[in-house]
This record gives C-alpha cells, sequence and structure tokens, in this order.
C-alpha cells in the first residue's frame, strides 16, 4: 500500500519535477486509488523534511530521474540517551563445560589463564576470561584457542556465558562452552 501511495506521489508530481530542479514539496494530500483503502502520507514541511521522520525526500535529485533519500540528523535528538560501556575485570582462570558428543558426557575444566588442556582429541588454550565488575556471577567472556590434536585450528575467539551459540566450536564431536571466571 505504502509502495503503491508512493508511486502516486511520483505521479502526480512528475509533471512539475520535469520544470524544475531541486525538491518538489507536496502539501496536498493523494488522491484514494482505485479500490484501496485511504492512506494517510504526511506531507513534506517547508524544510524538506517528512514530519518526525528524519528523512529527507527530494524528487528528481540533480537534475537526475528517480526519487533521493537522504538521512538527516534527528531533530529530537536530544530524547534519546546512550547506553554505558560495561566495564569488566579480567579473572585468574575460567570453569568450562566439554562435551564428548559420542559419549554423551559432560565434564566441566576448571583453567587457569594461559593453561592448555587435552580433552579426548583437542587442545583447550584459556587466553583470557573477563566478567562484568558489577556483578562478576553475572556473565563471563573467554577468549579461547582450540586445536585439534594435528595441530588444526579449530577455534579461536571469545565465547560468552550467557550467548554460547553466538560464538560456538563447529565440530562434530566436542562442544566447548564457558560457565564462568574464576576470581582466585
Amino acid at each position: 500500500m505504502i509502495r503503491a501511495a508512493l508511486l502516486a506521489l511520483l505521479f502526480l508530481t512528475q509533471a512539475a519535477t520535469a520544470q524544475q530542479d531541486g525538491p518538489v514539496i507536496i502539501t496536498t494530500p493523494l488522491p484514494p486509488l482505485d479500490g484501496a483503502p485511504q492512506i494517510d502520507v504526511p506531507s513534506l514541511a517547508d524544510d524538506g523534511l517528512f514530519d518526525n521522520t528524519g528523512v529527507l525526500l527530494q524528487l528528481n535529485p540533480g537534475g537526475q530521474d528517480g526519487v533521493a533519500l537522504d538521512s538527516v540528523p534527528n531533530p529530537r535528538a536530544s530524547d534519546i540517551t546512550s547506553v554505558t560501556e560495561l566495564q569488566a575485570a579480567s579473572g585468574t582462570g575460567a570453569i568450562l563445560r566439554a562435551l564428548d558428543k559420542t559419549l554423551g558426557r559432560p565434564t566441566d575444566v576448571e583453567m587457569e589463564v594461559g593453561q592448555t588442556v587435552l580433552f579426548g582429541r583437542i587442545a583447550i588454550r584459556l587466553l583470557d576470561c573477563r566478567y562484568p565488575v558489577d556483578d562478576p556471577s553475572s556473565d563471563a567472556y573467554a577468549h579461547l584457542q582450540i586445536l585439534d590434536t594435528v595441530g588444526v585450528q579449530l577455534f579461536d575467539g571469545w565465547m560468552i556465558a550467557s550467548s554460547p551459540a553466538l560464538m560456538a566450536l563447529e565440530h562434530p564431536r566436542y562442544d566447548v562452552w564457558v560457565l564462568r571466571c574464576s576470581t582466585s
């Protein structure tokens, strides 16, 4: 429906844009389409902005055919509050859970930063573990390197305890995820 309204808008203003360069400001409502419900399309203000949308619609921009949509600063930007960055501290180690899918047996692995642990046919190395300063038990972020016994790198990145599927080890037999950081 919006597409039909924009096509009607372009059709109605095509004659005006053929004679002008620059934006065309439409202040009249669109006529209803046959068999379609009435669509309320906001009119353009004098400065070429849709009211409260932050989108500039220019018909026939720079003498070209078509419509150009330009992003402009939101005049109500002072209403938006920013999100503060979470302060994190580094732990001395981490507690991971490793699963051998063929045996169906999970194992909790306690590691220190810099330590490498062999689990079946993979080697897990903990490079860093960080946690929120305000609430250490709420989440954990661990930088892990996982290699197979031949030395092929299977994973190198940050795993997040609250979202284990976000960055996961892709392996047909083994699964590894972070439970929490250890602080002592």
